[in-house]
């Protein structure tokens, strides 16, 4: 007799029905704090962490892929030598604070 599958908040979370590529940020977020939260709770069988430990790592790799996504349509506005805006370049483009 076999067990069903692991579940997070009533989805299952070993069957990909779920498709990452449709989920917003938010969703996939919100989606990966579950996951943390069971895991951090302890309360769940050995198969049952390897599972979501799983769906954690596709849901956190969909939402890294978010954000690299959005980070690459940021642009910073450019401003000329009167002041005014010049253009925009991208967000990460030498002469940032950061680089």
């Amino acid at each position: 007799m076999t067990s069903p599958p692991p579940r997070v908040n009533d989805l299952r979370v070993d069957e990909g029905k779920t498709d990452l590529a449709e989920m917003s940020f938010e969703d996939a977020l919100r989606a990966l704090e579950q996951v943390v939260r069971r895991l951090e709770g302890g309360e769940v069988p050995l198969d049952e962490s390897i599972a979501l430990y799983e769906r954690g790592e596709k849901l956190r790799g969909h939402c890294q892929a978010r954000l690299d996504a959005a980070q690459a349509r940021i642009e910073a506005i450019v401003q000329g030598a009167d002041g005014k805006p010049a253009g925009t370049r991208p967000f990460d483009a030498p002469g940032d604070l950061g680089t």
